[in-house]
């Protein structure tokens, strides 16, 4: 039997689910105000845990600036507990460096304010992925708290023990068996009191490495319960060998950390037996969910590398910018969000973050393409095409790109002078004055020519190569195709 049970004052945030983050900001203020005075009136009451993200500080910031100040200095005191996420995320639908990202920017959001928690506090994500202990070590954490996704069938039948990942990476393990939620609104009548609580010590016991237990006193979007103090008396009048602390997550920590022996698992955790994982979720919303994979992979395979290598040629590296993208798209990321289990209206304001995420990646795409090229120096002033190649080590492929012009002829030349040898897969008329306004201004309406390219050559490893567009008057372009008066198809290794 547990000895001291840890009552942890905290709310679960959901920024939106059947209801809007706007909604959810109504609420959130009356709510803030309600905790920072009981924190700064009543010394008995020490602590609140900030449901792991600080996007809740952003959002309650916005619109509620003068409390900034307020709010730090009880941050700076260890009572208002913040971090270490941005948001609450999902793990099984995001991709690893999103939940990397999600990290990074809570710490860089908790450097603002003050301390982290120092936990991986994921109380509501629907499943573990195996690489969260290599992920959290990696920011020097090595405790972890969740609920959903295991049970005896995953190799241990305690709440606490260590989870290793692939690469030994080891955290602590403090498993929330009923949830995060059951000690929200504990009544004040001793029989209901008794009757509730008389469900969860079993569970809480027969779990537990030492006799330290947690009865979290929170829920989604749930006040501050003022009458606490009265509730932590009644717990112990009903059991007489049970003593109440108002706690943090930290002081359990250190008393699991003194246990003898823990259980190792490894592994992801995605066992329903004893609370929900929602894999049906994986399919709703797939126009969301692939928007979200495409800009994820944008971002990391292309914009940051390009903005890079633009770094090394001196220009600035958008970290702003960068920001602001990510923090779109980690917004969407929680995990109702990215689940999309959540009502029509916030399916649409979903979209709309991702329209945001997408407009701001391709234009910073674009404007480094631009700048690079341009700071591009060759001796004559020809136009140029330019292949970036993003990975890295070196490949030799056929890439396809776009050449607009009024050249009826031209040739490509590498860096060497040589003349590179390509095929046109296409090409169209292009409105002069979607090209440059200013040359239909003065009156020249002759059209350009949008032709689509395609060239075979050996690309560095995150680098790019430029060629020279060079007019020719002589000869014309290179064929589409070449049609060959043999009846057959071959390649390096079939002849048909």
């Amino acid at each position: 039997m547990a000895d001291q049970i840890h009552i942890v004052p905290h709310f679960h945030w959901d920024r939106e689910w059947y209801f809007t983050a706007e909604e959810s900001k109504i609420l959130l203020v009356n709510d803030m105000e309600e905790i920072m005075e009981m924190l700064e009136t009543n010394p008995e009451y020490p602590y609140f845990v900030m449901d792991g993200q600080t996007s809740v500080l952003e959002d309650y910031l916005s619109v509620k600036p003068e409390n900034k100040e307020r709010l730090t200095e009880l941050i700076r005191q260890g009572k208002l507990i913040i971090g270490p996420w941005y948001t609450q995320t999902d793990e099984m639908v995001v991709g690893g460096e999103s939940i990397v990202r999600n990290l990074l920017y809570g710490k860089m959001d908790c450097e603002a304010f003050g301390p982290r928690m120092m936990i991986g506090y994921l109380p509501d994500s629907f499943g573990q992925t195996a690489r969260l202990p290599q992920i959290l070590n990696g920011f020097g954490i090595d405790r972890c708290m969740f609920w959903r996704g295991t049970s005896e069938r995953m190799g241990t039948a305690k709440t606490e023990f260590f989870w290793v990942g692939d690469d030994d990476a080891k955290v602590v393990v403090q498993l929330l068996p009923l949830g995060y939620a059951i000690g929200k609104y504990l009544p004040a009548e001793e029989q209901a009191l008794k009757e509730r609580l008389d469900k969860y010590f079993p569970v809480l016991d027969r779990g537990a490495v030492t006799d330290h237990s947690l009865l979290p006193n929170g829920h989604d979007q749930m006040p501050i319960q003022k009458n606490i103090f009265e509730i932590m008396e009644k717990i112990e009048a009903c059991y007489p060998g049970r003593k109440t602390v108002i706690s943090r997550y930290e002081d359990v920590f250190e008393e699991i950390e003194k246990a003898p022996a823990l259980d190792t698992l490894t592994g992801e955790f995605l066992d329903g037996k004893y609370m929900r994982v929602h894999r049906s979720i994986y399919s709703s919303r797939a126009d969301l969910k692939s928007a979200n994979t495409r800009i994820e992979n944008k971002v990391t395979n292309i914009l940051e590398p390009l903005a890079s290598i633009g770094y090394s040629l001196g220009f600035d590296y958008q970290h702003g910018l960068l920001e602001a993208i990510w923090k779109e798209l980690l917004k969407n990321h929680a995990h109702d969000s990215i689940g999309c289990c959540c009502s029509d209206k916030v399916h649409r304001a979903i979209a709309d973050r991702f329209f945001l995420a997408q407009e701001r990646t391709d234009q910073l795409i674009e404007f480094y393409k631009r700048k690079i090229v341009d700071a591009m120096s060759v001796e004559v002033a020809l136009d140029k095409f330019a292949v970036f190649h993003l990975l890295p080590y070196e490949r030799r492929e056929v890439v396809t790109g776009s050449i607009i012009t009024k050249m009826k002829a031209f040739s490509l030349v590498d860096e060497s002078g040589a003349s590179v040898p390509f095929e046109v897969t296409g090409s169209e008329i292009v409105d002069a004055g979607l090209i440059d306004r200013q040359i239909v201004h003065y009156g020249d309406y002759d059209p350009f020519v949008k032709y689509t390219i395609a060239l075979e050559d050996t690309f560095p490893a995150m680098g790019y190569k430029t060629y020279l567009i060079k007019e020719c008057f002589e000869e014309a372009l290179p064929a589409a195709c070449q049609c060959s008066k043999e009846n057959c198809l071959e390649n390096d290794f079939y002849k048909i």
